[in-house]
């Protein structure tokens, strides 16, 4: 069954997302064993290298990567189903260092931004502002926003899970990874144990709100 149908007689679908840390992180090996372990429908990955880009040829599927300007790494899907559309990069406000961009993904039904946001508490969510103007209706914003703190985004619910993600300079700890929906409902969420990265990598279970 594609994801179309299956989302449209209101069957759930997951995604796991995951920052991966880049050189120092988690391996392939630690990325198919998420996979194999969650069997989420999609995968969304920040700070991906070009590793990453075997998937495909392991696990079949439907990939799309595309790196920050300048930079080795950057956001990657990995997906059960085909895309309805090519997957677009959203340039973002950018930052003093790093230009920024998002991964707009177009599943037909519901539009899906993997994302990386700067660390900026006001400029990330500017960004957050920018990406929605590149979704439909039915809509999840999900990734690393590095922000703390509510997201106040009109219109979207933060349906991710509740644990901190994250440990900053391995003692305070963030949630930084997160999901937020339009039109769509959350039926679980949970962060998984940290290994791999310095992240924790969080799974969410959604339906199309009828």
């Amino acid at each position: 069954m594609d994801l179309l149908t299956s989302i449209a007689i209101n069957r759930p679908f997951r995604i796991i997302s995951w920052n991966l840390l880049r050189w120092d992180g988690a391996s392939l090996e630690d990325i198919l064993t998420v996979i194999r372990t969650e069997n989420p429908d999609i995968i969304l990955m920040q700070e991906a290298l070009d590793l990453v880009d075997n998937l495909p040829s392991r696990l079949g599927g439907y990939y799309n990567r595309i790196p920050l300007p300048g930079r080795p790494h950057g956001t990657a899907c990995w997906s059960r189903f085909p895309f309805a559309k090519p997957p677009v990069l959203c340039h973002l406000p950018r930052g003093i260092i790093v230009k920024r961009t998002a991964q707009v993904l177009d599943f037909g039904l519901f539009s899906l931004a993997n994302v990386h946001l700067s660390h900026g508490q006001i400029l990330n969510r500017r960004q957050l502002r920018t990406i929605t103007k590149n979704m439909h209706y039915n809509a999840v914003i999900m990734g690393d926003f590095n922000l703390v703190g509510p997201v106040l985004l009109p219109g979207f619910q933060d349906v991710g899970p509740r644990e901190k993600t994250h440990r900053m300079l391995d003692r305070v700890p963030l949630r930084l990874d997160r999901c937020l929906t339009r039109g769509i409902n959350r039926l679980e969420a949970h962060a998984l144990p940290r290994f791999g990265s310095d992240h924790r990598p969080i799974s969410v279970s959604l339906t199309i709100t009828p």
